[in-house]
Parts: structure tokens; sequence; C-alpha cells
């Protein structure tokens, strides 16, 4: 992704506010994920056709996994060892979430379409992070 896509989704041209607030926005959405989770456990779980303990234990993860991502926004300059840890986290979520689809997990529909969309949007996050990464660690040699 070239620096003036980065810059156009992240609504700057700054390569560290631009990785802040891509760090920020996958800690919102992913918190967003967690309270979903963790507040509406029963009803998602029928809808979605997972277990409402798996979707607990998912959501208390995705919660404190959040926080931390959201500390490293929060950091004037997030360290790049804790950046490229949520980039490979954040790939490493997407593709546990398509092997489970494959393997064990039977969603239904929704289900189905919900774990290939939250993958998908994980995985542009990772894509996002790494691009302002390399931005910034470019602009400060």
């Amino acid at each position: 992704m070239s620096t003036h896509q980065l810059a156009a989704l992240a609504r700057t041209a700054e390569p560290r506010l631009m990785l802040r607030r891509f760090l920020a926005l996958d800690a919102a959405v992913t918190g967003a994920n967690a309270l979903a989770y963790l507040a509406l456990s029963g009803p998602l779980g029928r809808c979605l056709g997972a277990g409402s303990g798996l979707l607990l234990v998912l959501g208390a993860f995705l919660a404190v996994y959040a926080g931390c991502v959201g500390l490293l926004a929060a950091r004037s300059r997030p360290p790049a060892l804790a950046v490229r840890a949520v980039v490979e986290a954040n790939l490493a979520w997407a593709a546990v979430s398509f092997a489970a689809l494959a393997l064990w997990l039977t969603p239904t529909t929704a289900g189905a379409v919900w774990t290939v969309l939250q993958a998908l949007v994980v995985a542009a996050f990772a894509l996002l992070q790494h691009g302002a990464l390399r931005q910034d660690q470019g602009s400060s040699v």
C-alpha cells in the first residue's frame, strides 16, 4: 500500500500518527466485539451457531487484547517490536479463524459469514499497521 493510500485512510500524512490511529481503530473494533461477546453470548451464540461459553472466553480474551492494543496506541512512540507483535497476532487470528471454519466449527450461515468478515477485517488491520510501521521507520531513519 502506498504512502498516499495509507495517509488517506488515516487522514494524516504523519507516519507515527497514522500508526497510532490504526492501532486505536483496531483496539476500538476489537473492544466492541469483546463487549458484544461478553454481554450477548447467548443470543449471539444462537445466531452464529457457536456456544455461549466459547463466546465468553473469546470476549474475555479480546477485551484484554483490545486494552493492550489501546495502551500501545496511546503511546507517543509505539515500540516497533510491540507493533510487530500486534501485526503478527492479527495475522494469526485471521489464519486461525479460517482454519477453525474449515476444520472444526459448524456455524450457521450468519456465523460463517461473520467468521470470514471478521478475519478479513483483522487481516486488513495487520496490513495497515504493518504499512504504517514501515512508513514510520522510514521517516525516522
